[in-house]
C-alpha cells in the first residue's frame, strides 16, 4: 500500500492509517512518500504506528525497486529488518536531539518580538481597498516570470538553469526536456488551454499581540477578521529576536495606520480537460508535462501579481525595476507568505484568506476539507509591505503557545494540535 501526502495534513492522516491498518490486521508493507514527507518522519511517527513493514521512498521513480526487494522471498526478510533497525536508529537520534532542544516559553518569546521602528515607517495606502479580481491574464506576460529550474527537478535533473543546459552530463537531457516543455508551453498559450485568474485583496491592519486584526474601512472601529500568527519559541539567544508575521504590522498602540494584502491566483483552470486529452491521447509525457507547465505558470503568476501589487496595485515600490533573475531571488521590499508554509504554519488560516477574498467565487478555486487548493496550480498568500519583513520559520514550539494559539483560533486544543503536530516540541 503507497500512501503519498503533499501537505502538511496529509502527515497525521498517514500516522492514522498506519494505526488502522494495524487495528484491522494488514501485514502488508507501507510505502510512505510525497513531497511533504520525510524518512526521519517515516521512522519516527508512522513506523510505531505500523506493526509490519514501513518504508519511506524518496520519489515514485525508486518505489520499483523497494516493491522489489519486497516482493522477492530471498530479500524480503532482511530488507525489512534493515530497514526497522536504521529506522530504529533515526528516532533513538531524534530522542536524542529533541532532548537538547531548548523552547523558550511564550512570555518569554513574545518579550524577544521584533521590535521596528513604528514612528519612521513608509506605510503607503494601497490603491484600493477591499477585493479585486484579474480575469483571463495574458499567460504569455506570466511565462516571462517563470523560474524554470524547479522544471528539471520535477523530472529527476538536479541543476540550476540556465547552466543545467550546458551540464556536461546532464546538458543533452535538460535541453531536450526544455525544448519540449517550451514547445508544449507555446502551445497552450496559443490555444488558450488554461486559463489565470487572480484575486488580490487590501485590509485595513494593525497587530494585537501575535494576532493580525483587519478592519472594513479606514475608521478602523469595526473589525473584519482576527488573523492569529505563530511565534519562533527557540532559544537563539537574547540578541535574536522571536519572529511571528503579527511583528510586521504596525501594532494598535503605535497609532500608525497599516495594511494587510491577500491573495489567490491559479494556472490550473482547464488543466483537467488537457491533462485527460492527452491520456485519452495516450500521451502521458505530455499530460505530465501539462501539470508540471501549470506548477510553473501558477508560481510566475503570483510573481507576477506580487510585482504589480508593489508597483501599482498597492504602490510601496512603484520605482522598483529588477530583471527576472533578481524577482527569482526575492530581493524586492516585501514578503508574500503563504499560509502552511514555515512563517504560517498552520493551513486552517487558507479559510479566512479565502473568506476575505471571496475567493472560490472569484477564481474557481477551492479548499479541500484538509485545506488543499483545487486546482493544485494554485498559490495563495498574505503581502507584507514593511522593508524589514522576511521570510522565516517558526519551527518547533510548545504546549503553552498550542493552547494559547487553539484559543486564538476558537478551536479545542486537540484539534489544532492535528493541524500543528509537525511543529509541536516534543
Amino acid at each position: 500500500i503507497g500512501l503519498s501526502g503533499l501537505i502538511t495534513p496529509s502527515l497525521d492522516e498517514m500516522v492514522y492509517v498506519a494505526a488502522e491498518m494495524t487495528r484491522q490486521g494488514f501485514d502488508l508493507p507501507l510505502l510512505i512518500g510525497g513531497a511533504t514527507t520525510s524518512k526521519i518522519h517515516t521512522a519516527v511517527k508512522i513506523a510505531p504506528a505500523y506493526k509490519h513493514t514501513a518504508v519511506h521512498v524518496l520519489d515514485a521513480s525508486r518505489s520499483v525497486g523497494v516493491v522489489e526487494k519486497l516482493l522477492n522471498p530471498a530479500t524480503r526478510e532482511s530488507f525489512s529488518a534493515d530497514i526497522r533497525a536504521e529506522y530504529d536508529r533515526l528516532r533513538a537520534d531524534h530522542q536524542q536531539r529533541q532532548s537538547r532542544r531548548v523552547l523558550l516559553d511564550l512570555a518569554a518569546a513574545r518579550r524577544r518580538r521584533f521590535q521596528a521602528d513604528w514612528s519612521k515607517a513608509e506605510i503607503v495606502r494601497p490603491s484600493f481597498l477591499g477585493a479585486r479580481t484579474f480575469d483571463n491574464i495574458n499567460l504569455g506576460s506570466v511565462a516571462e516570470r517563470i523560474d524554470w529550474t524547479p522544471l528539471f527537478h520535477t523530472w529527476e535533473i538536479n541543476g540550476l538553469y540556465p547552466q543545467i543546459l550546458s551540464d556536461p552530463i546532464k546538458g543533452k537531457e535538460a535541453t531536450d526536456l526544455f525544448n519540449n516543455a517550451q514547445t508544449l508551453l507555446d502551445d497552450i498559450i496559443k490555444q488558450g488551454w488554461l486559463t489565470a485568474r487572480a484575486v488580490v485583496g487590501f485590509f485595513p491592519a494593525n497587530s494585537r499581540g501575535d494576532d493580525i486584526v483587519l478592519y472594513t474601512n479606514d475608521s478602523r472601529q469595526e473589525t473584519l477578521a482576527v488573523i492569529p500568527t505563530l511565534r519562533q519559541q527557540a532559544d537563539h539567544g537574547p540578541s535574536k529576536p522571536c519572529l511571528a508575521l503579527a511583528d510586521f504590522i504596525a501594532p494598535i498602540e503605535s497609532g500608525v495606520a497599516d495594511y494587510l494584502g491577500a491573495f489567490v491566483v491559479t494556472a490550473g483552470l482547464g488543466l483537467t480537460e488537457l491533462v485527460a486529452r492527452f491520456e485519452q491521447e495516450h500521451d502521458d509525457y505530455c499530460a505530465i508535462m501539462s501539470k508540471a507547465l501549470a506548477d510553473r505558470l501558477a508560481e510566475a503568476l503570483a510573481e507576477f501579481m506580487h510585482e504589480q501589487v508593489r508597483k501599482q496595485l498597492w504602490g510601496y515600490a512603484a520605482g522598483e525595476n529588477l530583471t527576472n533573475e533578481e524577482l527569482i531571488k526575492e530581493t524586492y521590499r516585501g514578503i508574500r507568505p503563504a499560509p502552511g508554509y514555515p512563517a504560517c504554519p498552520d493551513h486552517t488560516t487558507k479559510g479566512i484568506l479565502f473568506n476575505l477574498l471571496n475567493a472560490t467565487e472569484s477564481t474557481g478555486v477551492q479548499l479541500t476539507e484538509s485545506y488543499a487548493m483545487l486546482p493544485a496550480s494554485s498559490v495563495s498568500g498574505w503581502y507584507f509591505a514593511h522593508p524589514e519583513a522576511h521570510y522565516f520559520t517558526v519551527g518547533k514550539i510548545g504546549r503553552d503557545q498550542l493552547e494559547d494559539y487553539a484559543q486564538r483560533q476558537g478551536l479545542d486544543v486537540a484539534e489544532m494540535e492535528r493541524w500543528l503536530r509537525p511543529n509541536l516540541g516534543e
